[in-house]
């Protein structure tokens, strides 16, 4: 007799939030030890900007081919192969010697990283109930948070121990050890899983609209131009391309910010760029808790999805506006940083479930992997204009802009997605 796991979709979302917390271990690596590598390689911060946006344009076109990489051979095989690629990839950093070697890695990090957001995307669409979706995706991108809570201080400890080539090493093994649990536990989807209570199974079936059930049964997919022939679809690639640098600023730039402004070493950022992302961690349960209690309570999927998002595109215009009035010392900073990124992750949560309210099956990767690629350009442009503009400047027209980027982000979820709702 086989064995029975209750709440075993918990398990399947625990283990990729586990995968995104490795994720994020290993690619905030670079930015962490940057004041050690810089000075041991004699690079600058135009070949850090360089460098991490050889990441993103890889990540960016990552994206879309996972996208459809997931859609075509299941989230299973898809995630052995995105973590197998990006863990390989982190340890090859100990052998970089330059802008060419650290391109060259950081290219084939960025193909194989991407492929966690539109796999999570995909994953939660075939194990949760519509209700449930945004709160798993919250679970996810928690783990986005943890791993930027876990990374300066553990990075730091190691590179202590050990310098930055054996602190790439060991983080690099992380992600192939994950695939083991993975494999055993992920052996199905949730209809043929030998392992899911028969209650689990129907509650997970019967959430679902009419349409995935239909497509589930049809193996029915859209082409991409199918897909953009609708006006909703574009809801999802808009809000992306204003709201995502907003997270990458932080992500890639904070340890850099406090190594110009504050002459902070890599122990100093180690031991306090971690503290935002609690702050972000929270955002991503509470958002999905939030628009998924409204779902409950009555409201539709569009009602839900555009007040939660309004209300942490406030948090995080405000929350901006203070970085620029207040922020005036690296505790101040840190702290008003920590609301920014809750409103952030208490919006993304939404914005990333959007392609599975609008579509099913085999075509909820391909449009989430296309709204990464399209909110990666967007960063793309701006890591060009932060070296260019804080060596002429101040940081503060980098904030003033993403500022702005915010409420345009929320303006196009409603120009775009008159009503969000599963497309016939």
């Amino acid at each position: 007799m086989a064995i029975k796991v209750k709440g075993l979709r918990w398990w399947i979302i625990g283990l990729v939030g586990l995968a995104t917390v490795i994720n994020y271990i290993d690619r905030s690596a670079l930015a962490i030890m940057w004041p050690d590598i810089s000075e041991d390689l004699d690079m600058d911060k135009n070949d850090y900007a360089l460098i991490l946006n050889i990441f993103l344009i890889a990540y960016a076109i990552g994206q879309s081919v996972s996208g459809k990489m997931f859609d075509k051979i299941g989230t299973r095989a898809g995630f052995v192969i995105s973590i197998t690629v990006w863990g390989i990839a982190t340890a090859l950093h100990a052998l970089a010697r330059g802008v060419v070697s650290f391109g060259v890695f950081r290219t084939l990090l960025g193909l194989g990283e991407a492929g966690n957001w539109p796999g999570a995307v995909k994953s939660n669409a075939e194990w949760f109930p519509v209700k449930e979706r945004a709160l798993a995706q919250g679970i996810f991108n928690s783990g986005a948070a943890l791993g930027s809570v876990v990374a300066p201080p553990l990075i730091a400890v190691v590179w202590v121990a050990l310098g930055w080539k054996m602190t790439f090493i060991l983080l690099g093994l992380l992600g192939l050890i994950w695939v083991i649990p993975w494999l055993i536990i992920n052996k199905n989807l949730p209809a043929k899983h030998p392992w899911i209570t028969e209650e689990e199974k129907q509650y997970i079936l019967s959430g679902m609209n009419e349409r995935e059930n239909q497509n589930k049964a049809e193996g029915e997919a859209l082409s991409m131009k199918a897909i953009l022939s609708h006006r909703e679809s574009w809801a999802v690639l808009a809000s992306r391309f204003f709201i995502e640098p907003i997270w990458w600023l932080f992500v890639g730039w904070m340890p850099i910010y406090l190594a110009d402004v504050y002459g902070f070493n890599v122990k100093e950022i180690g031991f306090f760029t971690w503290v935002p992302y609690v702050g972000a961690a929270l955002g991503s349960l509470t958002g999905g808790y939030f628009s998924g209690r409204l779902m409950i309570n009555g409201a539709s999927i569009d009602r839900a999805r555009k007040k939660t998002i309004l209300v942490g595109c406030l948090i995080m215009f405000f929350g901006m506006i203070a970085t620029i009035l207040f922020g005036d010392t690296p505790i101040k900073f840190v702290g008003i940083v920590s609301t920014v990124l809750f409103g952030f992750q208490f919006v993304i949560s939404n914005i990333q479930t959007i392609p599975s309210d609008l579509f099913s099956g085999k075509s909820v990767g391909s449009l989430a992997g296309l709204g990464g690629s399209v909110g990666i350009f967007s960063v793309i442009i701006m890591n060009f204009l932060v070296p260019v503009i804080t060596d002429n400047y101040s940081y503060t027209p980098i904030f003033i802009m993403i500022a702005v980027f915010v409420p345009l982000g929320y303006l196009s979820i409603n120009f775009f997605a008159k009503e969000i709702k599963s497309i016939d």
